[in-house]
């Protein structure tokens, strides 16, 4: 039965409020599960599981699984299918609303309920793996970034375009280059033609592996202050940094120029050529200018 078929059988529609593409292919299924080395010892997040179809994979090779779907019927339809698997739990909720942390433990409340084995400890590293809507996909990767505790490993699929925006260097970095960046080494594992989809979407697809720092370069109160400045840094397209600094964090262009060459980076030079090391330098020099407000990533 083709997809559209199963889909109608079961008097469901893709939900264009979600950005829901489905991927059934088999070969590429298996190929996102291998790039992100799925052991039976893992344990594995998913975001969006939709009709299942790399849930299916993910539980045959995973030691526990939690899927997270915001579609109540999609959800429905996936805890029926997966009653009897011991190590999966498919939860219904907007994964943006609760830290890693939280979906994990209602995992463990639920096998436990269920009187299953009892899974590993909360402590336990673990995997994201997921078909990511378009629409969100910084916001998610923000919130499984910046909170604690963050994956071992992430594999999602995303537009092509976004993809080629995370794994940027300089001349042309990005805010979300630099927001992924920060917390792990991301690579391009394969592309996707967007016929693979049902329905297609309008561009191609493609697989990203990240793979995330055991420690991070910053401290948590840190955060919102470097990122305001990676942003404001980025706000003037094409500006000079002086200029897109000074107007971004409200400081006299005088004293952004002093901070930018006590970070060895000269005033005239633009945001998208900036490397990493750049702009934590830069950070520590502006970090005792006062800046107006704070602002995440995004």
């Amino acid at each position: 039965m083709g997809i559209k078929s199963n889909l109608d059988s079961e008097g469901l529609r893709p939900q264009k409020k979600f950005g829901q593409h489905f991927l059934t292919d088999p070969r590429i299924l298996e190929s996102i599960v291998n790039a992100a080395d799925i052991t039976s010892t893992d344990t594995v997040l998913e975001i969006g599981p939709g009709l299942g179809h790399l849930t299916r994979v993910l539980a045959r090779r995973a030691g526990r699984l939690i899927a997270v779907e915001v579609d109540r019927a999609l959800a429905a339809k996936l805890t029926t299918e997966f009653a009897s698997a011991s190590n999966v739990s498919i939860i219904q909720g907007n994964f943006l609303n609760e830290e890693s942390a939280g979906w994990i433990r209602r995992h463990s409340n639920q096998i436990a309920g269920a009187g299953k084995r009892s899974p590993a400890p909360l402590s336990m590293p673990f995997k994201v793996v997921a078909n990511l809507p378009y629409y969100i996909t910084s916001a998610i990767l923000q919130h499984l970034l910046e909170n604690e505790p963050r994956p071992q490993v992430i594999v999602v699929m995303v537009q092509r375009e976004v993809a080629q925006r995370i794994v940027a260097r300089p001349p042309s970095m990005s805010l979300l280059a630099v927001s992924v960046q920060l917390f792990g080494q991301p690579r391009i594992v394969r592309t996707i033609a967007a016929g693979a989809f049902y329905p297609p979407p309008k561009v191609d697809s493609a697989v990203v592996r990240l793979d995330v720092f055991e420690q991070t370069r910053l401290k948590a109160d840190q955060l919102p202050r470097f990122f305001q400045i990676v942003r404001a840094g980025f706000s003037g397209k094409r500006k000079q940094l002086r200029n897109s600094l000074a107007h971004g964090l409200s400081i006299n262009a005088e004293s952004i120029s002093t901070a930018l060459l006590n970070a060895k980076i000269q005033p005239s030079r633009r945001a998208e050529t900036l490397t990493l090391d750049e702009w934590l330098a830069l950070f520590h020099t502006l970090s005792i200018l006062p800046i107006v407000g704070t602002k995440k990533s995004g």
